[in-house]
């Protein structure tokens, strides 16, 4: 490519090769700076790359001198931490509703934004036990379809799907579309979730990574006014793995050496008042339904429901109900 062409991108070409090549640990030196433009077919004098430099720094880049050999220029400061773009990759690599070759890529994309001496300290591998990887490339545009309606105030239209014996997702409602009123989505138990209105008003939870074929409708949604009132952190806490269930406000009993346990799935704010001896108790709001009452069984006896008596009978047959299948 003749010089000429490439001549008004030398500032591009320098800030590229100053974010790749150096780091607080790696210099680059004039001369290297030098060879590198003219490779790429821009000529340049020693003269312009301080005035670059100098354009740069005050646009915003860390741009330094280092006189201690080895000297030479090196970018300081970055828009991501290397200890921030590892815990970026962790994340990435250990969520199961992205896609391996999805993970891949952006990874990929985390790798650029770190010199090429950091970038294989990126190269980390999280082992996660028992960790499935998601196989629905789509999980990421369905979370911007619904976000997109959110934001419109619009329905939803999407095809529902479940597992069969077969180890295969199979359209749930035969194939019919569902058409609903998106509120927000909730992270729960390593998921995406969409919490919505359906066209009977009632609040339904649909797995986003099973959603399939969604697109936007032109149909205002129904129900705003109870929209409005859900507090997606609250609504997230009351819900066990995204079992409907009734709303109950229940007092839990609890061994002091539990209250972690506790704080961890209601959230700091709750109220702890102390008992005799080594219990504790709260009240909180949460959807009575069989994954609440595993929850409570897992305790092993440290977290006891105390009321009201009904959800206490509820609890007494589910594990009666276990004792009987066992």
């Amino acid at each position: 490519m003749p010089k000429s062409e490439n001549q008004k991108m030398k500032m591009f070409y320098l800030v590229d090769y100053l974010k790749r090549n150096t780091d607080m640990d790696h210099t680059v030196s004039m001369k290297e700076i030098l060879e590198y433009l003219d490779s790429n077919g821009i000529s340049a004098e020693r003269k312009s790359i301080y005035n670059d430099i100098e354009l740069l720094n005050n646009y915003g880049y860390d741009i330094n001198f280092k006189k201690e050999r080895p000297s030479g220029y090196y970018i300081g400061s970055r828009e991501f931490e290397l200890a921030e773009l590892k815990l970026l990759v962790d994340a990435v690599q250990s969520s199961k509703f992205i896609t391996e070759r999805k993970s891949n890529s952006l990874i990929s994309k985390l790798e650029k934004m770190s010199s090429k001496y950091e970038a294989h300290n990126l190269q980390r591998q999280v082992y996660v036990t028992n960790r499935v990887k998601a196989d629905n490339e789509a999980i990421l545009y369905n979370i911007d379809f619904i976000h997109e309606a959110i934001g419109d105030n619009k329905k939803i239209i999407f095809k529902y799907c479940e597992w069969n014996t077969d180890k295969k997702l199979v359209y749930r409602n035969q194939g019919e579309d569902y058409i609903v009123s998106p509120v927000t989505l909730l992270w729960d138990d390593e998921n995406y979730y969409l919490v919505a209105y359906d066209e009977n008003e009632r609040i339904k939870h649909f797995r986003v990574d099973k959603i399939r074929d969604i697109r936007v409708s032109d149909r205002k949604r129904d129900r705003n006014d109870l929209i409005n009132e859900i507090k997606p952190d609250a609504y997230s806490k009351q819900h066990f793995g995204m079992f409907s269930g009734d709303v109950e406000t229940v007092t839990l009993c609890f061994e002091k050496s539990a209250v972690g346990i506790v704080i961890d799935r209601f959230g700091k704010e709750i109220d702890i008042i102390p008992r005799n001896g080594e219990c504790c108790a709260t009240r909180v709001k949460v959807n009575v339904s069989n994954t609440f009452f595993g929850w409570i069984a897992t305790s092993r006896g440290r977290i006891r429901i105390e009321g009201p008596e009904t959800v206490r009978q509820q609890f007494i047959s589910f594990i009666d109900d276990i004792r009987q299948g066992v």
